[in-house]
């Protein structure tokens, strides 16, 4: 593998391991590491023509049928490391569709990922004849099938409009589904973070939902919404979100904007972090990047530092405070998705958090006739105080300002 990332956030070493990481959850065998330091790329190669060399005559003793690059490369450079090479080369970008491309289960999630690759592959098809085509086994081969790899562009351009139209019908309908929403009071807190983070255990251990838990990386491609009682007794839903990672093609992002919609829209977003990760300011930074990139840097958020359990002992009171005090967000609570730690007080803290409805106390009268509404307040508010007289029932209760201005309406 070869490597030459050039972000001063990520070291060499740190991003070939990632990088080795995302090739190993497609069952890529890793046999050995390349790295490379130029002051320019070499336009037609990236890489000099002695380390070309030195590549070349590496993957023949070792046997290696695939090499990634852990670097965009251009059409060209593709070409000419391939035919020099001898072998399938691979860029990060491309790597990473391949993943999505292998996790997406629903219509939705492989037409978002179809988009994506047609549109990576189509500059990378001149040149190429068929055999881009010709889709074999192993990775950066699982693609959208044969008939929409033909090397006729008008056919290419056909079915990437055909994928916009369909998607955007997907968008056109969570926006009514939003709207649906919006009618029922109900806010959205979306969950954010770092692929692998642990968003899809918390997801769970939030809502109970039973959603896919996987070590893999973008194990969650497909959004999830489920309804959360907080402690003051009134609901929010959440939402589960795919994953962001360092080099995330520009295609994917914008082919996932239905998707990623439901976090430019959330009223919170839950910035979960990998406590334990000894890379997390990084994936912190390349998180609140995507989210600059989506149009969501605005939204207010919480930091989520999760798997504190698997931060040492003595070291989880100081990453704590070396979180809070980075200024990455007005708040950070520490949990544990998998043992239960914390989750009361992040609970808390999402009901106290000033981007939701606030709350208030409402003293409310209903007439005998009137069950179904105190039935909604019970549902939706914590009741303080109640008192019945003949004429029906006395309640206090706390309440967001939707629920009071909904009861009120009613009752008015």
């Amino acid at each position: 593998m070869a490597a030459g990332d050039g972000q001063a956030a990520w070291s060499a070493e740190e991003s070939l391991e990632e990088l080795a990481a995302l090739a190993a959850s497609v069952g890529a065998e890793v046999v050995a590491q390349m790295i490379q330091a130029r002051e320019s790329p070499e336009a037609a190669t990236l890489i000099g023509s002695g380390k070309v060399e030195e590549l070349r005559t590496g993957a023949l003793s070792l046997g290696a049928d695939v090499v990634l690059f852990d670097h965009e490369l251009s059409p060209i450079q593709q070409r000419n490391l391939e035919r020099k090479l001898g072998v399938k080369v691979l860029d990060r970008a491309a790597l990473i569709l391949d993943i999505f491309a292998r996790r997406a289960r629903t219509r939705e999630g492989q037409l978002q990922v179809e988009l994506a690759q047609l549109e990576y592959l189509l500059p990378r098809l001149t040149g190429r004849g068929v055999e881009m085509s010709r889709l074999g086994g192993g990775i950066g081969t699982r693609g959208p099938g044969e008939t929409q790899l033909e090397t006729d562009r008008r056919r290419i351009f056909r079915r990437i409009r055909h994928l916009e139209g369909q998607l955007e019908m997907v968008r056109l309908s969570r926006q009514r589904q939003r709207g649906r929403r919006a009618s029922t009071a109900l806010q959205t807190v979306a969950l954010v973070g770092y692929t692998n983070a642990g968003k899809s255990t918390l997801f769970n251990a939030l809502t109970a939902a039973g959603v896919l838990e996987s070590p893999a990386l973008f194990a969650t491609l497909d959004p999830t919404l489920r309804a959360v009682e907080l402690p003051s007794r009134r609901q929010v839903l959440v939402s589960d979100t795919v994953g962001f990672i360092r080099g995330l093609p520009t295609t994917l992002v914008q082919a996932f904007r239905a998707t990623l919609e439901e976090v430019v829209q959330a009223a919170l977003i839950l910035h979960v972090l990998d406590a334990a990760s000894p890379y997390r300011r990084q994936q912190a930074r390349q998180v609140e990047k995507v989210l600059r990139e989506i149009g969501a840097a605005s939204r207010p958020r919480l930091l989520v530092l999760n798997k504190i359990d698997l931060a040492p002992l003595e070291e989880r009171g100081e990453r704590i405070e070396a979180e809070q005090g980075a200024g990455a967000s007005p708040a950070t609570v520490a949990v544990s998705a998998l043992t239960g730690q914390g989750l009361d007080k992040l609970l808390e803290a999402i009901d106290r958090s000033p981007a939701l409805e606030p709350i208030c106390q409402v003293r409310f009268h209903f007439g005998l006739d009137e069950g179904s509404r105190l039935a909604f307040l019970q549902r939706h508010g914590r009741v303080i105080e109640t008192r019945y007289s003949a004429t029906g029932v006395e309640v206090r209760a706390s309440v967001s300002e939707s629920v009071r201005n909904r009861l009120l309406g009613n009752l008015a």
